[in-house]
């Protein structure tokens, strides 16, 4: 039995009219960038998720850019990331000119030690980048407990978590800016690249709003130094058209996940954490072996994909060797990415892909 890694044409299959549709109608009305489409998207994606005041931007990458805009981060300034994220994670902080410092993670979590950032904390430390990884809410009440107590701007990375919730709350929410991205293979995804911002600060939504559009509010005058970060109508249109189905697709992502972590029993792997606040959206199923290669290539034999996510730690990239990190500075990280593979686990698997899955895995000597 063939299982992929990930099949995109599925989903989009299932909703094919629907989509064409709606992408139908922004071409014949020529709404192309922001408009009617991305306004009502917007609206929808606060009412579903628990949002006010939703942004819609063009990429993944832009929210968290504009982010460090609105933070002030400047050059001079440091600012905690961690080093086992999507580069994207880290952009923003180098686009400002700031420094990004990285800060180990948990190995049951993937996601930011608190105790590894309150020991990468210095006088120049203006801010948090929050990765909630592979669907995971990161350790927030932590998180925002060190940064009240060093005045800090706390950033969520919400890209690959649509959906989830930390102790109830939307991620997104509980730090002073949430970022999403809507690439094409998120929990929610667009044709194309797309992405959001939201707050629970009005003034920090207020200038998103701003910096998004060139920094005008009214045409052609400019009140602060902005971008563009708009989003297309086609995307707005299509994520419409998607975001009815994520809460049943989050769900059938986390029967996937139960069922893999009841039924894989591998001697030496380690299964991921439902965390403390639980909620994952289960992006990702990623998995630890000490004979990762190894594993990957018996699953591949038995037609199971895999991919590695992440196999190079931030830390150790090459654009980022001018900030004198070396091998062993971030052993936990260092572990996860030398470890680490990831099983398949999109909506659309049947319960018999699920179950080879399970079955090549626990076959594996």
């Amino acid at each position: 039995m063939k299982v992929p890694f990930l099949d995109l044409s599925l989903q989009h299959r299932a909703i094919r009219s629907e989509a064409l549709a709606a992408l139908a109608a922004t071409y014949d009305t020529t709404r192309f960038c922001l408009g009617k489409d991305v306004e009502e998207f917007e609206k929808a994606f606060g009412e579903t998720l628990g949002y006010s005041g939703v942004l819609g931007m063009n990429s993944g990458t832009s929210p968290l850019h504009a982010a460090c805009m609105i933070a002030g981060f400047k050059p001079g300034d440091e600012v905690i990331v961690p080093p086992f994220t999507f580069i994207s994670s880290v952009w923003g902080v180098s686009y400002v000119g700031a420094k990004p410092v990285f800060a180990d993670i948990r190995a049951d979590t993937f996601n930011l030690d608190p105790a590894a950032i309150e020991r990468a904390i210095t006088h120049r430390t203006k801010g948090i980048v929050a990765v909630h990884l592979f669907g995971l809410p990161a350790p927030m009440d932590e998180i925002m407990a060190i940064a009240a107590k060093h005045n800090l701007f706390v950033i969520e990375d919400c890209a690959q978590a649509v959906g989830a919730r930390y102790k109830g709350t939307p991620v997104g929410l509980v730090g002073d800016a949430g970022t999403f991205s809507f690439y094409p293979t998120k929990n929610l995804g667009g044709c194309g690249e797309g992405g959001a911002f939201v707050s629970r600060r009005p003034d920090v939504a207020a200038k998103a709003r701003l910096i998004r559009v060139h920094g005008s509010e009214k045409r052609y005058h400019h009140s602060i130094i902005g971008a563009n970060f708009r989003m297309d109508g086609f995307q707005g249109a299509l994520l419409g058209v998607k975001l009815p189905h994520l809460a049943g697709w989050n769900s059938r992502r986390r029967e996937i996940a139960g069922a893999y972590l009841e039924g894989i029993r591998l001697e030496g792997a380690v299964l991921p954490s439902l965390g403390l606040s639980g909620g994952s959206v289960f992006h990702q199923f990623t998995l630890l072996h000490p004979r990762r290669d190894a594993l990957r290539e018996h699953l591949g034999r038995c037609e199971v994909g895999t991919d590695l996510i992440y196999p190079v730690p931030l830390h150790l990239q090459e654009c980022f060797a001018s900030l004198g990190n070396t091998r062993g500075a971030f052993p936990v990280a260092e572990r996860a990415a030398e470890n680490c593979v990831s099983l398949p686990i999109f909506p659309e698997l049947t319960d018999d892909q699920v179950r080879h899955v399970i079955a090549s895995v626990n076959s594996f000597r």
